[in-house]
């Protein structure tokens, strides 16, 4: 995939430097920024602000104000009502995902998985990237816990699952992420955090043909994380962060 032009990203970069200010949380940033109103109306009716507010890293694709009056008249009333919140949660945590990934490197990827447990598809055209159908219009928006990007439209996730990789380790990965979401989502983090050691203990049984010394590791290291914590959240973000770094990687 070709990088975006560098006049056409140094621009943007400057623009998301001169919004995001003071490394505050994305939660903060957002709540300064002035232009994410609906954003964090959202994410407080979807009791997402403790999550974007903790030690991350994540990377949040941020639709603006304008972003969300795009959707049909009465889709944002809808969504907030405390009976849609489950809905709400799936399209917020589709524009999040976990890790910090710049603009340099998001412009190589093809393809990024979402908190959600969905696929994100990115690509650059006439200098532009693109997440789905949606256009990045500010990049690098700096904060404590992570990074903004700043998107003109909503992304709205489809029923199909988080596919990256072909390998059958990754497929491994994408089913505990898919299995595991919907629970950390509804507050079984436990639960979650050990559907994802127990996926990283039969990818280390499988043979080196598909998995690398260097997964190995990474997976290793997490596991031996995981074994010195008592926080069933902690675990859960700490085998995400490494499913999300292999399949990054790959």
């Amino acid at each position: 995939m070709k990088l975006i032009a560098a006049t056409t990203m140094g621009a943007i970069a400057l623009a998301g430097a001169a919004l995001g200010g003071a490394k505050k949380d994305i939660v903060d940033t957002a709540v300064g920024a002035g232009s994410f109103k609906t954003l964090v109306a959202a994410v407080k009716a979807a009791g997402l602000v403790e999550t974007l507010k903790g030690e991350g890293p994540f990377t949040v694709f941020a639709p603006s104000d304008e972003a969300f009056a795009k959707l049909p008249e009465g889709t944002v009333e809808s969504l907030l009502k405390p009976e849609n919140k489950e809905k709400l949660v799936d399209i917020l945590t589709y524009h999040v995902v976990a890790g910090k990934v710049p603009a340099k490197v998001a412009v190589t990827l093809s393809e990024a998985a979402a908190v959600n447990g969905k696929t994100i598809r990115l690509k650059v055209k006439d200098g532009v990237l693109f997440l789905n159908d949606s256009k990045v219009v500010k990049t690098d928006i700096k904060c404590s816990n992570g990074v903004i990007h700043v998107i003109d439209s909503v992304l709205l996730p489809s029923d199909e699952p988080a596919t990256t990789g072909t390998k059958a380790s990754h497929k491994i990965m994408a089913m505990a992420i898919n299995k595991g979401v919907p629970l950390f989502n509804h507050g079984n983090h436990s639960a979650c955090a050990g559907i994802y050691e127990t996926a990283a203990g039969a990818m280390l049984e499988m043979p080196e043909s598909e998995l690398s010394g260097h997964e190995r590791r990474v997976l290793m290291k997490a596991l031996k994380r995981c074994g010195h914590s008592d926080c069933a959240t902690t675990r859960a973000w700490t085998m995400r962060k490494a499913f999300d770094r292999l399949m990054a990687t790959s």
